[in-house]
């Protein structure tokens, strides 16, 4: 497993850089006077360095979770309950992440999620099983907000405070989610130098996440100025009779919005089937990923598979199907996302299918279990620009956030029913042979992917003759390329 992987991860970036090159060709970068513009060009690199820390301290933590856990002894099920944690604290902080900013200050939620996601790293230093816990609900509480605060504080300061054109956004997000790919592969290699080939054991990179989330939070300190506590969008706020600026009424303001908010997301989901349709291959597919997370490293592990060096190569199989992405949906092969689609939940139920047949318990076959397991991530590649194209097409801008937050809840809930499952199908196996948990577990994944392609399948029903589905122009493939 040691060198099939050193070998995967160089034809992997390989594969990346040719599909970079590819995609140049076919679609070549435009110029716009969003580049030209200095002030445009500093406010955009202030917000890319604390924005791109914070994703580094958080990849960093991805290669070696489950390891440190197995480290300091603990058993399998009690280590899906730690990852079950994690996942029910992000059900519980959703709709907290979305409120924060506008009681605290969009700035101030920033900070907040520097010092929760500190607090988080510094609890792997403890071998006591509810310190740990007590991190994971830390990790469900950072993931949330770093999956919504930042953004929201950029597109207000873009659109409100420094009046730049809503049309400048996606070159931003675009360059965030380019460094975000290489981020992640570069990450992989770190923890596996500071991890295994430096010998510092499997904590080294979440102590490592520390520092970078203290220049991040010093970054949002310094350089993202000031704000009014509670300053919201325009067309986003209710309109408020004079008061003090931290009194009850700016708070009972914020409650108002925020359950108004989640009232239109429910309803624009219930009345658009559309939506509903997209709802349910997102809570499938996504749900499938969470528990994959969980697995990989037990199946490859006993192997001598080097952990960082194989999340690298997971991460530059999902950049070579982004990438991918790119050149198929370009002007030259004028495939439509909605086929990505199809195509990506295909190539995950099919690596799902492998994988049932490749752990099978006493006959392990590592090296068909990790090209499966890049088979996934190349879906994954493919899929998340394409059901971004689609969710920026049927769900309306001012619902999105609202909508995407009921998204993820059968999708967290899903994904805690599985490795809760699993939990307890490891516990009550005591007799009975080794793995056969995560077997079963790859079968349900695979039923779980086959239902998300008959949604697909639904959608594409439903939608055949829609325009609003079909990328057409440029201008549609520039917006589905941001998210």
């Amino acid at each position: 497993m040691l060198v099939t992987a050193y070998l995967a991860i160089v034809l992997l970036l390989a594969l990346c850089a040719g599909l970079e090159l590819a995609g140049r060709r076919l679609v070549p970068p435009q110029s716009t006077p969003a580049v030209a513009n200095p002030v445009f060009r500093r406010f955009q690199s202030g917000f890319l360095r604390a924005y791109l820390l914070a994703l580094w301290a958080d990849w960093l933590q991805g290669p070696y979770l489950y390891k440190l856990y197995r480290h300091y002894s603990f058993l399998e099920s009690q280590i899906a309950i730690l990852y079950v944690c994690g996942l029910a604290s992000c059900v519980l902080f959703a709709p907290f992440s979305a409120w924060l900013p506008q009681v605290l200050g969009r700035r101030q939620t920033c900070l907040l999620f520097c010092l929760s996601y500190c607090a988080c790293c510094l609890t792997k230093l403890s071998t006591d099983y509810f310190v740990l816990i007590f991190g994971r609900i830390l990790g469900g509480l950072s993931t949330s907000l770093l999956s919504t605060t930042f953004e929201a504080w950029y597109v207000h300061r873009h659109v409100e405070v420094h009046d730049f054109p809503k049309e400048w956004i996606p070159s931003t997000f675009t360059k965030a989610a380019t460094w975000n790919h290489g981020l992640a592969v570069g990450a992989g290699l770190v923890a596996n130098l500071l991890a295994e080939w430096l010998h510092l054991g499997p904590v080294a990179p979440f102590l490592l996440a520390v520092p970078c989330l203290v220049c991040c939070g010093w970054v949002v300190l310094t350089d993202w100025g000031k704000e009014e506590v509670g300053d919201s969008p325009k067309g986003d706020e209710l309109k408020l009779p004079p008061g003090p600026p931290n009194g009850g009424v700016t708070r009972l303001s914020a409650r108002s919005r925020f359950s108004r908010s989640c009232h239109d997301g429910l309803r624009c989901l219930l009345s658009d089937r559309r939506v509903m349709l997209l709802g349910g291959v997102q809570a499938l597919f996504e749900s499938v990923l969470y528990i994959f997370v969980f697995l990989w490293t037990p199946v490859l592990d006993p192997h001598g598979a080097p952990l960082g060096i194989v999340f690298s190569c997971l991460m530059a199989a999902s950049m070579a199907g982004s990438l991918l992405y790119r050149v198929a949906t370009s002007t030259h092969y004028r495939l439509q996302p909605g086929h990505v689609l199809c195509l990506a939940v295909l190539m995950a139920f099919f690596s799902l299918f492998m994988l049932t047949f490749s752990t099978t318990p006493g006959q392990p076959r590592p090296h068909e279990s990790f090209l499966a397991f890049l088979l996934l991530e190349l879906a994954c590649g493919l899929y998340f620009p394409a059901v971004g194209f689609l969710q920026a097409r049927v769900i309306p801008e001012e619902k999105r956030a609202s909508v995407l937050a009921w998204f993820r809840l059968p999708l967290h809930l899903l994904a805690c029913i599985g490795l809760l499952a699993l939990h307890g199908e490891i516990s009550g196996t005591g007799s009975g042979e080794e793995g056969t948990g995560t077997r079963h577990m790859f079968a349900g994944c695979a039923v779980m992917m086959l239902a998300a392609l008959m949604a697909v399948v639904s959608l594409f029903t439903l939608g055949r003759n829609d325009t609003e589905l079909r990328l057409e122009t440029e201008g549609s493939r520039d917006e589905g390329d941001m998210y």
